[in-house]
């Protein structure tokens, strides 16, 4: 078995120069390894390099310095090896709308020496009853998952996937979903961006948490998880109060190991809920503040972000398709 991880970034930089603007850095020093067979996944906000890093990868962007090895290759030494053996799926693609879909897997198939009977490829991708249909016939959701077998039909080693279920229903996300997990079963390496918690959790062996061009945690959702160190998750917020207390009133609580105070009420990230709540009762009661609402679960991927970026993704990142 061939044990060269699939991409290498040492200390990757993106700098952008706008005349009369002030530069822009997108990355800043960012280090990533994916081994090969696994789904990786860049998590992060909209502005926190994620994309520029995979355009970068795809040989789309050139870095302003740092190291990069696709496959073991390099782009601008390698890049018609390299393209044979990837395959991409941007955030946005643009097909011609008056060819069939069948006719569109068939002018991607030709763009590469090996491949994929397109006929198979439609099968995996749910689109067999669409073939003679023409792209602009088809839903947003049909139209990304053929997107994605575009890349599929070359039969890449490594494929890219940016974002690649932003603005889906449901089942379209649940069709993408399956398509990854295929291709991962069949030892193959993904690298995919992703605003999505449960995306990451449902679908990467490993995550790579990125902020600001760097990359500030990395391991699989497990183990990020558990790295924060509390398993449950305690969310309250308090009637109306003209003494709004801080987070410190209850960070010295039983089990208690993050402390947060959110624009919709207090977080308590806790090892053991069934001793932290009793306490909270008490310690509310003896203040004289009176609950509105609380709830407990399990501490998620988003919990991370959120203590290892110190906000939330918004809603506003979650829709938008943009990098």
């Amino acid at each position: 078995m061939d044990l060269t991880p699939a991409v290498v970034c040492r200390d990757l930089q993106k700098r952008y120069l706008t005349r009369g603007q002030p530069p822009v850095d997108a990355l800043v020093g960012l280090d990533l390894t994916a081994q090969a067979g696994e789904c990786l996944g860049l998590l992060g906000p909209n502005g926190a390099g994620k994309t520029t890093t995979i355009e970068i990868l795809e040989g789309l962007l050139e870095p302003t310095s740092g190291d990069v090895q696709v496959l073991g290759l390099r782009w601008g030494v390698d890049d018609q090896a390299l393209r044979q053996r990837i395959g991409i799926s941007l955030q946005e693609t643009r097909l011609a709308d008056k060819l069939t879909v069948a006719e569109t897997l068939k002018l991607f198939r030709s763009f590469y020496r090996q491949g994929c009977d397109p006929t198979e490829i439609l099968d995996v991708v749910s689109l067999a009853e669409k073939r003679d249909a023409r792209l602009d016939t088809l839903s947003g959701g049909q139209k990304q998952r053929l997107a994605v077998a575009c890349a599929l039909v070359g039969e890449p080693e490594l494929l890219f996937l940016d974002e690649p279920t932003t603005g889906l229903d449901p089942q379209s996300r649940r069709d993408v979903w399956d398509i990854v997990r295929r291709h991962r079963e069949r030892g193959r390496t993904t690298l995919l961006t992703t605003h999505y918690m449960d995306e990451a959790e449902r679908l990467c062996d490993r995550v790579a948490v990125v902020d600001r061009g760097k990359v500030i945690a990395v391991g699989s959702p497990s183990e990020l998880i558990h790295r924060i160190g509390g398993e449950h998750v305690i969310d309250f917020a308090l009637q109306n109060s003209h003494a709004q207390p801080g987070a410190e009133l209850f960070a010295d609580l039983p089990s208690v190991r993050e402390c947060r105070l959110d624009s919709d009420g207090f977080r308590l990230t806790v090892g053991a809920p069934h001793e932290c709540i009793p306490a909270l009762v008490e310690r509310l009661s003896a203040h004289r503040l009176e609950l509105s609402r609380l709830t407990t679960r399990h501490v998620s991927l988003e919990d991370v972000f959120v203590i290892l970026t110190g906000r939330r993704l918004t809603a506003e990142e979650l829709a938008d398709k943009q990098p």
